[in-house]
């Protein structure tokens, strides 16, 4: 009987003295000081706070592991970085490889726009040229001669031989009209979409680490349920021990407690694991350059609210089309594709020019004679049209155009049709995760009851301490379904805040009423 009463007094220590109206709260074994009791539930606490509601669930205020007012803060351990969702969030802006890679793109184009601009400005050249012949050459009227000669020149431009213009000239502007006309649109238009495809990298990187942080919250809230079901089986195994040695209870009783207990530390164990790697894959997606295990912050996890609930899907979605940066950067590409077209259908219209002019000192004569030295200043204009391979060149690039509009347009409605379901399928989420938080709440409450009940009679002596087994397990199930239902409640709302174009923020939490 004193084993029995040990049992008992662990149980209503554990659940008794926490039950409230309403809820369920897990608190740590009796023995432990306050500031113990406080340093646990600080490092890992997961259950209910017994002052949320089923409909309080509904609107953000039941929480998992609150912290008893006056508890004294637990000390980080060595090794450990704490890091709260807004930090998580602050430095995945500040860091995401993504959103630099996207930056970078940006500024390529900014250089290319400032290079259409550029266009029909002249490039400047300066050089010098020696040039020797011996033998026999052609003048300009058509006769041979022999002759020998000699000539240097330098300043603006090169290549200055016989009578013609240098072949590099000193100042020279050649473009084509049709580009000086439509590359700055192209450009401007690919820097737009650019710009756009930045907000969309940020905001992907910003949901992976809310969505991370949320999987590391919800790790340690189950590591936590592990831990204390690990100690309640082996009070339970220790209470069997004494009753089979004192005859009032089997060895077999003890067997199953202690087959129990293996499982459920094989269970920590992967709890354990669970908690590491999702710690590692926070600090990939923040990263973080310590060599320390992530830990979550906060000592509570609470519904989040950051889309409201009075809109309809069909809202929801009308704002999404018109303010996700995806959509707005396809739109652009539209635009581009749609500006090079114009180009190629007005490219044999429109002239291509060539503009050009040379200044420098010309000396030279007969052998190797170079007296004579003096000023020489050359000047080209022209203008042409051209007909790439007959029109059949202009016709294949129209066509290759064309084909860009219909890929780029192509890619807008299927971004329409993902941002209409990506809004969709989050809504229908978050319906559901209010729906699967009234149910987990309510089942942590009669699972909590069922033990309770279940260490009563075996008090009053109408049962073993085994009896307790199954109650124990279902009441572990429904506090770690809670914590799920909390968790994935709290990663759809950051999704649709995501998939309606907003950037993810910490968000407003309810604070949890009544203590």
């Amino acid at each position: 009987m004193l084993a029995l009463g040990s049992f008992w007094l662990a149980g209503c220590q554990l659940v008794v003295p926490t039950m409230r109206a309403g809820g369920a709260v897990l608190v740590v074994a009796d023995g432990e000081s306050e500031s113990q009791r406080a340093d646990d539930l600080s490092e890992r606490s997961i259950v209910p706070d017994g002052s949320a509601l089923p409909s309080a669930a509904v609107s953000g205020v039941a929480e998992i592991g609150a912290v008893k007012s006056g508890a004294v803060e637990a000390e980080v351990p060595a090794g450990i970085s704490r890091l709260d969702l807004s930090t998580a969030l602050s430095l995945a802006t500040g860091r995401s490889v993504q959103a630099a890679f996207a930056k970078a793109r940006v500024e390529e184009a900014y250089g290319q726009l400032d290079r259409a601009k550029a266009m029909k400005l002249p490039s400047l050249r300066a050089g010098l040229n020696y040039n020797k012949h011996e033998g026999r050459i052609q003048d300009v009227a058509g006769s041979v001669i022999e002759t020998s000669r000699g000539s240097v020149y330098g300043g603006l431009g090169a290549g200055a031989v016989g009578a013609g213009s240098p072949a590099v000239p000193g100042v020279v502007a050649q473009f084509h009209v049709a580009d000086a006309i439509f590359q700055p649109r192209i450009a401007e238009l690919t820097v737009q979409a650019r710009r756009e495809g930045v907000r969309a990298a940020l905001n992907d990187a910003l949901l992976a680490a809310g969505i991370g942080y949320m999987e590391l919250l919800r790790a340690e809230q189950e590591l936590a349920i592990s831990d204390e079901v690990v100690g309640l089986v082996e009070q339970l195994e220790q209470t069997t021990g004494q009753f089979a040695k004192s005859g009032a209870g089997t060895e077999a009783d003890h067997d199953r407690a202690l087959t129990e207990l293996a499982l459920r530390r094989c269970e920590q164990l992967r709890a354990e694991e669970s908690a590491a790697a999702a710690s590692a894959r926070l600090a990939e997606q923040v990263r973080w350059d310590q060599p320390t295990v992530l830990k979550p912050a906060e000592t509570r996890m609470i519904p989040i609210e950051l889309v409201s609930p009075d809109q309809s899907v069909q809202q929801l979605v009308s704002t999404a089309l018109s303010s996700r940066p995806e959509l707005a950067e396809c739109r652009y590409l539209v635009g581009e594709a749609v500006e090079r077209l114009n180009r190629e259908r007005r490219s044999p219209l429109i002239p291509s020019v060539l503009l050009s002019a040379s200044y420098g000192g010309l000396a030279g004569g007969l052998g190797s004679d170079l007296r004579g030295a003096g000023d020489r200043l050359d000047a080209d204009a022209m203008a042409y049209w051209e007909l790439r391979q007959l029109g059949f060149g202009e016709g294949a690039l129209q066509r290759e155009s064309k084909a860009r509009i219909s890929q780029a347009r192509a890619r807008q409605l299927q971004m329409l049709d993902r941002v209409a379901r990506e809004v969709t399928e989050a809504q229908l989420r978050i319906s559901s995760g209010r729906r699967q938080m009234e149910t987990a709440l309510q089942a942590v409450e009669s699972a909590e009851q069922s033990y309770r009940r279940n260490l009563e009679r075996i008090q009053n002596g109408q049962g073993l301490p085994l009896e307790a087994l199954q109650s124990l397990q279902a009441m572990a199930a429904a506090r770690r379904e809670y914590a799920r239902s909390i968790a994935d409640f709290n990663i759809a709302q950051l999704t649709q805040q995501r998939a309606l174009g907003g950037r993810v923020e910490a968000g407003v939490s309810a604070e949890p009423s009544g203590g």
